[in-house]
């Protein structure tokens, strides 16, 4: 008994000594928020407060000091995030993720991005101010390398610690682009059903904009299977580790709008939810300058910010910059090509790929006049016929960084438009708005056009040169508004109207849901203020929904349908369009959307080029109009011989497929298909995919408000599972109030650090879900009654 009771003691005891340690060692890895630390090439001691959710407002006796102090606390924060950001571009994930990453490496190695940031690195200024603050900003990062508490992502997956460069700034600035573009998604696949059914099925898909009806206002031939292109590139987006930028609502309200007679600017960008988020809030001050911004890990100068005399933020412009060109190979020799001067060689590059537990990837790279090739780059693509990429971010100069600079230090109006000139890709609706009242925005991006009559959203032709680029614009001719006379401006991913004489910039727009709703409640009042805005942009209502409920509920007899069917019928007759967290109606819609859909396209396209369509913009735009069109070469099902299925068959069919399908997964008692239930949350962590670390790393699920295409812009796919598991939303919600700058409002999807024992890793997610807002500080006095003192003082 005795001995018995001594092994019990001894394994006590190790447990409280493993416990101990466990906690020492969480402990040792949380973020410093308070106390002193030396840090190398600082000019004066500077002061970081951390207010109570985290968001560090670094005072500083100059810039330069700031910048080391931000790239500082940056990198306790988000360390793993930037390690992940900076290998996509040169393709280096596999390095520490192994094989299961080659594929993403292989493509972004060959597209050029890293080359692109070389050359634009060798034409950099050395002594500007942009160049000087980055390489203040690295240095900070680079101390915490050396002397701060290695992430345990990086225990965990055995990552070598490397410095930060500026090649690594311009790496991430180039994937952001490439993940904004929208053409690689599409431009196969609708090349893949033209070739296979001719034009009419690509005209009621209203590629040419025809149901691009809410525009912002301005003021001023081959069989191949092209679509495995589209496939492999939305495979690859899906699956990386870091998440796309998908789309964005911003409008700036100018003095005639709102009841205080100063302007109200609101932005909440849409990108695709990870944990960490995208952005790093930080607050600068200095003698010469004060900015309060939104930072991509990795980079010096915020793409979002305000300060107290103006605000700036993005959307996603959505325009066309990538083409895609069929080269034709010489004829009994494939190192050469058909160009309209003749024939020209391959220029041919080797990089190697290393791969964690295996052995190294040489990766042959063919470029030709346009742009790599693509074959070698991804899978499924036939060798034989080469396809090569044309992209304006890797073909024209890359002036991202003077930019972003320009943007965060503009002194006025016109040189805050000088900076977004600079931006040749990728294309962005850069929003203004600033404190004497004025209010603006301009499309970024080297703008062209092709001849009259080519397509570019489809395969273009490499050989004859008659459909490369025909022209430039200026960036005059780029869409744009300042201080319109209807009071406001605003951008939903919507097409612009027409510029250079009635030229519809082509592009990969989305529906007008969100434009629509944003400018009619706009264009309603003018007496807004904050708190109106604030339940705006958090407004989880589409009209254009209602809309098309109508025409779905006009194709079916009511008179020969269950008493199921017609209890779920009087739901959506009462809808208001809304996809409240109750709300019923949304759950039936949505799945109703889906097997029309499916009904109507799968059958000509087959299961693979549907779900892909599912998820880009024309998928999308064509729910509102292509039911209104009884015509319609797609509502015949092909694979149905000697019938031709008519648009009310389809819609009925589609009908009774909803009621059954819901019925087996929620229950017979439609109030219980509540939105909440199917309509959910969870922001995942890349550790977090690993059962084992879900609970530590990922933050949710929760039920979550919002749908696709409303304010609120909470999107999914649409899946035969009838689960809608969000994949992105704002990253931001953000509204600054120039009549009460210091109280402007913001909130992050889950908080401000990306270390899962920090407080602040989920400290905002369950406000985020209800729609509320914290405090964007810049009172002083406010901020050190609310914060942590952390000093940085020089090292001697």
């Amino acid at each position: 008994m005795k001995k018995l009771k001594k092994i019990l003691l001894v394994l006590v005891i190790l447990i409280v000594i493993v416990g101990i340690g466990l906690c020492g060692y969480i402990f040792h890895l949380k973020p410093k928020y308070e106390g002193e630390l030396q840090l190398k090439n600082l000019q004066a001691e500077t002061t970081v407060y951390f207010d109570d959710f985290g968001v560090p407002h670094i005072y500083a006796n100059s810039e330069k000091d700031a910048m080391t102090a931000l790239g500082y606390v940056h990198a306790q924060e988000r360390l793993w995030q930037m390690e992940l950001l900076r290998r996509i571009a040169p393709g280096r994930l596999s390095e520490i993720f192994g094989s299961v990453a080659l594929k993403n490496d292989k493509f972004f190695a060959g597209i050029g991005i890293e080359e692109a940031s070389a050359k634009a690195i060798a034409q950099l200024d050395k002594n500007s101010p942009s160049y000087q603050l980055t390489q203040a900003y690295l240095d900070g990062i680079n101390q915490y390398l050396e002397e701060g508490v290695t992430p345990i992502e990086f225990t965990l997956v055995g990552v070598k610690k490397e410095k930060f460069t500026i090649k690594d700034v311009y790496n991430i600035f180039g994937y952001m682009s490439f993940s904004f573009a929208m053409a690689q998604k599409t431009d196969p696949l609708l090349t893949d059903i033209k070739n296979k059914y001719g034009d009419a099925y690509l005209k009621d898909l209203g590629i040419e904009g025809e149901f691009n009806t809410t525009r912002i206002k301005i003021s001023k031939e081959n069989a191949e299977d092209y679509a495995a292109i589209s496939k492999s590139v939305a495979a690859l987006l899906d699956q990386s580790p870091i998440p796309p930028f998908v789309g964005s609502n911003s409008w700036v309200a100018g003095p005639q709008k709102t009841k205080s007679g100063k302007v109200i600017f609101a932005n909440d960008p849409h990108i695709g939810f990870s944990q960490p988020g995208t952005w790093y809030e930080a607050h600068l001050i200095t003698p010469k300058h004060e900015l309060y911004g939104c930072y991509l890990a990795g980079t010096p100068f915020p793409l979002l910010a305000h300060n107290r005399d103006y605000a700036y933020g993005l959307t996603m412009f959505e325009n066309d910059d990538i083409d895609f060109y069929q080269e034709k190979n010489k004829a009994g020799d494939a190192s050469q090509y058909q160009t309209p001067e003749g024939f020209a060689k391959y220029q041919i590059s080797k990089k190697t790929i290393k791969v964690k537990d295996t052995s190294d990837v040489v990766l042959t790279i063919k470029t030709t006049r346009h742009g790599p090739v693509m074959n070698d780059l991804l899978e499924r693509l036939d060798r034989k016929n080469p396809i090569a990429m044309s992209w304006t971010y890797t073909r024209e100069p890359i002036q991202i960084l003077d930019a972003a600079y320009g943007l965060s230090h503009a002194q006025n109006k016109e040189d805050f438009k000088k900076a977004v000139a600079l931006i040749a890709a990728p294309g962005l609706n850069v929003m203004y708005g600033d404190a004497k009242g004025n209010v603006g925005w301009w499309a970024s991006g080297k703008l062209y056009k092709h001849n009259k009559g080519v397509n570019s959203h489809l395969i273009l032709d490499g050989a004859s040169g008659k459909e490369d680029i025909a022209e430039y614009l200026d960036f005059e001719k780029n869409p744009s508004a300042e201080n319109p006379k209807w009071g406001y401006v605003y951008s939903a991913n919507n097409q612009p109207e027409a510029i250079d004489n009635g030229y519809l910039y082509p592009g990969y727009y989305l529906p007008e849901d969100r434009a629509k709703r944003i400018s009619g409640l706009m264009d309603a009042k003018s007496d807004w203020d904050k708190e109106a805005i604030s339940k705006m942009i958090y407004d989880n209502t589409s009209d254009v929904a209602v809309g098309v409920v109508k025409d779905l509920i006009s194709n079916i007899d009511l008179n020969a349908i269950s008493a199921k069917e017609k209890e779920a019928v009087s739901v959506l007759k009462s809808w208001k369009g809304t996809s409240n967290l109750e709300d019923v109606a949304p759950t039936i819609y949505n799945k109703w959307i889906y097997l029309y859909l499916k009904n109507t396209f799968e059958d000509e396209m087959g299961e693979d080029n549907f779900n892909l369509f599912l998820g880009i913009s024309l998928g999308k735009q064509v729910i509102a109009r292509q039911i209104k069109n009884e015509n319609s070469v797609w509502w015949d099902n092909i694979k149905t011989k000697n019938a031709k299925e008519t648009r009310k068959e389809i819609v009925t069919k589609s009908f009774h497929e909803t009621v059954k399908a819901l019925q087996e997964q929620l229950g017979t008692t439609i109030t219980d298909w509540k939105w909440g239930t199917v309509h959910t949350v969870e922001h995942e962590h890349p550790l977090g995919k690993v059962a084992a670390l879900r609970g530590l790393f990922n933050v949710g699920p929760f039920e979550s408000p919002g749908s696709n295409e409303v304010i609120n812009n909470l999107f999914f796919g649409l899946t035969n599972e009838g689960k809608y598991y969000v994949k992105g939303g704002p990253s931001t919600r953000r509204i600054v109030d120039f009549s009460d700058i210091e109280n402007s409002w913001s909130i992050l999807p889950t908080g401000q650090s990306g270390n899962p024992f920090s407080k602040h890793y989920h400290d905002q997610a369950e406000m985020y879900n209800a729609g509320k807002f914290r405090k964007m500080k810049l009172n002083k006095d406010e901020i050190i009654k609310t914060s942590t003192k952390l000093v940085f003082k020089p090292k001697k």
